[in-house]
């Protein structure tokens, strides 16, 4: 009976600790796992929100980049950190959905992480080294096609999101390429500018500033519109590969059990950021386009989730997509 007594003490004396931990969050700075390298798309968008987001939480936000497996080390960190709102998994469409079809991760992504905020998405773009002699994007398939070996393309790893969209372009436009795998898709990217591979199926916002100073070629975007930041870039729609669309959407996550007066407060610090007109610039410059208001919860950000992992793993699973 005091064994009893004595569990139900300390049980009452831990919520209560809980519980004015969660009103006073966040005393000290907050960390933010962004699960690729320095300088890549995930990167740049991070530390622009990360900013702005100390504003209202009145602590630094720092980030930490931890790369490999696609993205899987570092979203595992964030995973089974402490669940207290003081570390925050940055990823997307490939990190938080088909990295779960692909490796042998030891967490889950819908049970171990709890959803924060949508974040900005990225349409796609496809791109080329300066020297490919297509100029279009019929001329790329063309080229593609009459290659006797595949022609190179990098990825941010195995189930990343320049991968996944790599292997849906073969599929769509009935060629085959030979996936060379980095650590993301910086490194991707300054290797396709000195030309050691032939083409990225890249985010917008990792290509834009190349893509404006004429170091590499663009083909066309994966959406139903021309973006206002590129408009001289044709849609896939327009350039010939109808339908072929793809968003690489963002999202926060925090380790499941995280108090939801954290989980709250950490998403209206996001969306403050988000809402200021700095920031939107500062995103919209770079291709980005901002999440619909009706979206901005975090049950909405778990239900696009589960809906991707619906969508997306059968294509995985029949590619047959392995570790690199």
């Amino acid at each position: 009976m005091r064994r009893a007594v004595w569990l139900v003490v300390v049980a009452l004396l831990a919520m209560g600790y809980a519980a004015r931990a969660a009103d006073n969050f966040p005393s000290r700075p907050i960390t933010i796992i962004v699960p690729f390298a320095a300088g890549g798309p995930s990167d740049a968008m991070a530390r622009i929100l990360a900013e702005r987001m100390k504003l209202a939480l009145g602590q630094a936000v720092v980030i930490e980049n931890v790369t490999g497996a696609g993205g899987s080390i570092g979203v595992g960190r964030a995973a089974h950190a402490a669940a207290d709102g003081y570390t925050i998994s940055f990823g997307h469409l490939g990190t938080h959905v088909c990295n779960g079809a692909i490796y042998k991760l030891n967490y889950d992504l819908l049970d171990d992480l709890e959803p924060v905020a949508l974040l900005p998405s990225n349409p796609m773009i496809i791109v080329s080294k300066d020297d490919v002699p297509a100029k279009s994007l019929a001329e790329l398939l063309a080229w593609l096609k009459s290659k006797p070996t595949p022609a190179t393309a990098g990825t941010a790893g195995a189930g990343s999101g320049s991968h996944i969209a790599g292997l849906y372009f073969e599929q769509a436009a009935g060629v085959k390429l030979q996936f060379v795998p980095y650590r993301g898709t910086a490194p991707a990217l300054n290797d396709l500018v000195g030309g050691q591979i032939d083409l990225i199926v890249d985010q917008i916002s990792n290509s834009i500033n190349q893509v404006r100073a004429g170091t590499i070629r663009a083909y066309a975007i994966t959406q139903e519109n021309r973006l206002p930041q590129a408009p001289d870039v044709p849609t896939v729609d327009e350039a010939g590969l109808p339908g072929f669309h793809m968003t690489l959407w963002s999202g926060l996550w925090v380790p499941r059990g995280t108090p939801k007066e954290v989980v709250a407060r950490l998403n209206a610090a996001t969306e403050a950021a988000l809402n200021d007109p700095s920031v939107k610039k500062q995103l919209e410059n770079l291709g980005l386009q901002m999440p619909d208001r009706d979206k901005s919860a975090p049950e909405a950000l778990g239900a696009w989730q589960r809906a991707e992992i619906a969508k997306w793993w059968p294509l995985i699973k029949a590619a047959d997509v392995k570790v690199e």
